[in-house]
């Protein structure tokens, strides 16, 4: 198994490349959710994510609905810097999905209010709104590894 990050309409083409190559370096399945601020033929895209697009399993959902139902299994923490219970407070397990929104607003509040028991945030200081989110995505995967004792990695 593997832990899977999910971008709903991410919108910064560096940022997805970026969060690709932490999937490629941590075996994690990379979930986009349309629409997509890029193409994904963007040269920004391409070059954040450098030649490991190869080692990365991509999947492709025209609604968050979609991921939910073809996963139903699945364990979801949604990333949100409203959210009350740090990230460090949970016990992932393998195969748990980690859901980031755009750059710009987050996930929808709709979907946060249907969700109040797997809310994760980042503590931070309130000099800043939110983290940068590739770097949001590596904090928590990494995290989510080090709980289940980075199996499979070297």
């Amino acid at each position: 198994m593997a832990f899977h990050i999910v971008l709903v309409e991410p919108e910064i083409p560096a940022n997805t490349g970026n969060i690709a190559r932490t999937c490629a370096a941590t075996g994690s399945h990379l979930h986009l959710v349309r629409p997509l601020g890029f193409d994904t033929d963007d040269r920004t895209l391409k070059r954040a994510g450098l030649d490991y697009w190869h080692a990365v399993q991509v999947h492709y959902y025209d609604s968050f609905q979609e991921v939910i139902d073809q996963h139903r299994e699945a364990r979801f923490f949604y990333a949100s810097t409203r959210a009350d219970k740090l990230y460090a407070d949970f016990r992932f397990q393998d195969g748990d999905f980690f859901v980031f929104g755009k750059e710009t607003k987050g996930l929808p509040q709709e979907l946060l209010d249907a969700n109040p028991g797997s809310l994760i945030k980042m503590p931070m200081t309130d000099k800043v709104r939110s983290l940068n989110l590739s770097n949001s995505a590596a904090i928590i995967v990494y995290e989510a590894l080090r709980q289940t004792g980075f199996a499979n990695l070297n």
